[in-house]
């Protein structure tokens, strides 16, 4: 069977609806930076969706070609997830999507090394005839968070964002969304099939 992060570390993937604290140790990810609206057709965000899912896609079917990766096991690709930021705000004003900075990235397995990651950009850009010169190898550590699964759209985020400042000030903790700790989301759910309502999305802050 597939190994699968949510079910193997549900700690980071599957929260549950109350905010919580958890420590998130370094990762490795694919990741492309841009800025924009997310919302916009055939837009930068959207474009880095598809680089993103061309390298998991190309690692992960490594198995099947010429090229072996050291210490390689199946596994299902890890959830797409996202920074986001606005500059010269702590905050996140939903009602100028424009003005977004953002990160886009999914999960490396820890096999994945450097080297590797390069053969990969290489390999999908000689397959797919297109250019992945945007895709980054970054490692990421988010140290101590506060999380919350938010159940429904987006934009009603603001609420379940309000609940975790609460807990998290109550417990003697501020948010610190400075320097690379952004506000991180994880999206669990496919939004081009799921109702809005039902979209689960983890939310996670760094605090301090």
């Amino acid at each position: 069977m597939a190994f699968d992060y949510k079910k193997e570390y549900k700690e980071f993937y599957l929260p549950k609806k109350k905010p919580a604290f958890v420590t998130v140790p370094p990762m490795n990810f694919i990741a492309v930076r841009g800025k924009g609206n997310p919302n916009e057709e055939g837009g930068a965000y959207k474009q880095s969706i598809g680089l993103l899912y061309g390298v998991a896609f190309t690692i992960k079917m490594s198995k099947m070609g010429y090229h072996r990766i050291d210490g390689y096991f199946d596994y299902v690709v890890p959830p797409l997830e996202g920074l986001w930021w606005q500059e010269g705000s702590d905050g996140i004003n939903y009602s100028r999507k424009e003005d977004f900075e953002w990160i886009s990235m999914i999960r490396l397995p820890d096999f994945v090394t450097k080297a590797e990651f390069d053969w990969a950009i290489a390999e999908a850009s000689e397959k797919k005839k297109t250019d992945f010169s945007k895709v980054e190898f970054l490692s990421y550590e988010e140290g101590l968070c506060v999380q919350c699964m938010h159940i429904g759209p987006y934009d009603d985020e603001p609420a379940t964002i309000e609940a975790m400042d609460a807990f998290a000030k109550e417990q003697g903790f501020l948010p610190d969304m400075q320097g690379p700790r952004r506000h991180h989301e994880i999206y669990l759910s496919d939004v081009r099939k799921c109702n809005p309502e039902k979209l689960k999305t983890v939310i996670r802050h760094p605090v301090k």
